[in-house]
C-alpha cells in the first residue's frame, strides 16, 4: 500500500473509533441531565440513584473518548501536513473554537458536577450537568462546521500570493446548508444512540430483577425519547441528502450506483454489481420514484448519473477519476437506513408494551432491547463512511485532492508503524472501556443517602 492509502486507512480507523464515543457522550449527557432535572423537581430518591448510575457510565465514556480524539489532532500534523498548511487558515478556526470554548466548557463543568454534589447549591449543581450536555453539543457543532466546509467550502477567499484559502466570513461556516442539516442529523443520531444505550442497560437490569421500578422508569424515558427522535432523524437525513445532491451530486449518485442520469429515478433495496467495472447492475426490488424524492424532494426529480458528473468535473477541474468507491457508498446508505428501520420497530414494540403495562415482564423484548444498543453504532459508522467516502477523491471539495494533502516528509514505513501503535493503543482502550462499562452497568443502584444528608461526590 502507498503512503496515501495508509494515511487514509489510519485516519479512517481513528475517526471511526472516536465516533463510537461522541454520540454516547452527547446523547447520554442529555438523558442524564433529564434524570437529574426530574430528581430536582420531584425529590424522588430513585431518580437521584439513576442520575448517579448513568452519570458514571457517561464519565467513563468521556474519559476514554477524549484520548481517542487527541490522536486525530495529532494526525493533522503528522500525516496531513500539506492539507493543514493549505487550508489551516480556514479549518483551524472552528477547531480552535472547539478546544477553547466547547471542550473547556464540557470538561470544567464535568468536574464541577462530579465533585459538587455536596458542595454546590442544588440548582447550581443541576446547571452543571446541563452545561456538560451543552458543551458536548457545542463541541460537535464546531467539528461539524469544519467538516461541512470540507464538503461545501464557503466564507473564504483565495490569497493571490499563496493560492491558499483564507477565512473572510466566519458566520458563513455556521450557516452553511450542509452544516445546518448535517449537524442536526448528528445531534439527533447521538440522542438515538444515548437512548438505545439507556434502554439496553435498563432492559438488562429488568431481566436481572434489580430495582425494577427504577429501571422501568429509565426504560420508559429511553423509549419516549428514542422513537420520535429517530423518526425526525430519518426526515432530517433525507433533507441532508437533498442538500448533498445539490452540492455533491457525485455522492448521491454513488449511493445508488446510478451511472446514467435518470428522471424519474427508482431506489433499489438490493443490487448485484454496480461498481466501476459494472455500470449495469442488477437491481432487486426497485421502488419507483423514491430516489427522486430522496435526492430532490420531487416525485419526478432528475438525478445526475455518475458518468454525467464525471464529465462535468473533468471539464471543470481537469482530467482525473472523480468517482468514489461505489461499494462503500451504496451499502453504507442501506446499512444506515435499514438499521434505522429496525431500531424504530423495536422502539414501537417497546412503546406498545409500555402502553399495555407489560414492558418489564416481556422477556423477549428485554432480550432484543439489550442487543439493539449495537445498531446505532453501526448506523453512525455507516453514515460516517457515506459522508467521507462520498467526497473522494477530494479532501476539500473542489479545492484540494486527497493525494495532495499528505505529508511529503513522512515515509510509508513511518505511517505503517504508527498504524500498528494506534491499533494496539485502541485495542487496550477498547478492553478498558468494555470492562468498565460492563462492570458498572451491571451493578445494583447505590442506596440513596439518608434524608437531609448531603449527597456525596461520585466514587469509582
Amino acid at each position: 500500500m502507498s503512503q496515501l492509502d495508509l494515511a487514509r486507512l489510519q485516519f479512517a480507523m481513528t475517526s471511526v473509533y472516536h465516533f463510537l464515543f461522541v454520540p454516547v457522550t452527547i446523547g447520554l449527557g442529555f438523558l442524564t441531565a433529564l434524570l437529574q432535572t426530574g430528581w430536582h423537581r420531584t425529590g424522588r430518591a430513585e431518580l437521584l440513584q439513576l442520575t448517579r448510575f448513568f452519570g458514571t457510565l457517561l464519565v467513563i465514556n468521556i474519559a476514554v473518548g477524549v484520548v481517542t480524539g487527541l490522536v486525530q489532532e495529532f494526525q493533522f500534523g503528522m500525516d496531513w501536513s500539506e492539507y493543514s498548511r493549505t487550508v489551516g487558515d480556514v479549518f483551524g478556526a472552528p477547531l480552535a473554537m472547539e478546544g477553547l470554548a466547547a471542550f473547556f466548557l464540557e470538561s470544567t463543568f464535568l468536574g464541577l458536577w462530579l465533585f459538587g454534589w455536596d458542595r454546590l447549591p442544588p440548582r447550581v449543581h443541576l446547571a452543571t450537568i446541563w452545561a456538560v450536555a451543552l458543551g458536548g453539543a457545542l463541541s460537535a457543532a464546531f467539528i461539524m462546521a469544519a467538516n461541512s466546509w470540507m464538503q461545501h467550502p464557503v466564507g473564504y477567499t483565495i490569497d493571490q500570493s499563496t493560492g491558499r484559502p483564507q477565512l473572510n466570513d466566519v458566520w458563513k461556516l455556521f450557516t452553511n446548508p450542509v452544516f445546518l442539516r448535517g449537524y442536526l442529523h448528528v445531534i439527533l443520531a447521538s440522542v438515538v444512540t444515548g437512548a438505545a444505550v439507556m434502554l439496553a442497560v435498563s432492559a438488562w437490569q429488568l431481566r436481572k430483577g434489580t430495582s425494577p421500578l427504577a429501571f422501568h422508569a429509565t426504560a420508559r424515558l429511553a423509549l419516549v425519547v428514542l422513537v420520535p427522535t429517530i423518526l425526525v432523524a430519518m426526515l432530517v437525513g433525507s433533507e441532508l441528502g437533498v442538500t448533498e445532491g445539490k452540492y455533491q451530486p457525485m455522492k448521491i449518485a454513488g449511493a445508488e450506483a446510478q451511472w446514467d442520469t435518470c428522471q424519474p429515478c427508482s431506489f433499489s433495496l438490493f443490487q448485484v454489481g454496480g461498481g466501476k467495472n459494472d455500470m449495469t447492475p442488477t437491481k432487486i426490488i426497485s421502488i419507483p420514484h423514491l430516489l427522486s424524492l430522496l435526492a430532490t424532494n420531487h416525485w419526478n426529480g432528475q438525478v445526475l448519473g455518475l458518468n454525467a458528473v464525471q464529465a462535468q468535473y473533468e471539464q471543470q477541474y481537469g482530467p482525473g477519476d472523480y468517482v468514489p468507491n461505489i461499494f462503500i457508498q451504496y451499502w453504507s446508505m442501506r446499512v444506515m437506513a435499514y438499521l434505522a428501520l429496525v431500531v424504530t420497530l423495536v422502539g414501537l414494540w417497546g412503546l406498545w408494551l409500555l402502553w399495555r403495562k407489560r414492558l418489564s415482564s416481556s422477556r423477549w423484548f428485554l432480550r432484543v432491547a439489550v442487543w439493539t444498543a449495537v445498531l446505532p453504532f453501526l448506523m453512525n459508522t455507516a453514515g460516517w463512511l457515506l459522508t467521507e467516502s462520498g467526497r473522494q477523491p477530494w479532501i476539500v471539495q473542489g479545492i484540494q485532492l486527497t493525494r495532495n494533502g499528505v505529508s511529503p516528509s513522512v515515509s510509508t514505513t513511518t505511517v505503517a508503524i504508527s498504524i500498528l501503535v494506534f491499533f494496539l493503543l485502541y485495542a487496550v482502550l477498547a478492553v478498558v472501556e468494555v470492562v468498565l462499562i460492563t462492570r458498572y452497568a451491571r451493578k445494583e443502584l447505590s442506596p440513596p443517602p439518608a434524608e437531609d444528608a448531603p449527597v456525596p461526590a461520585l466514587s469509582y
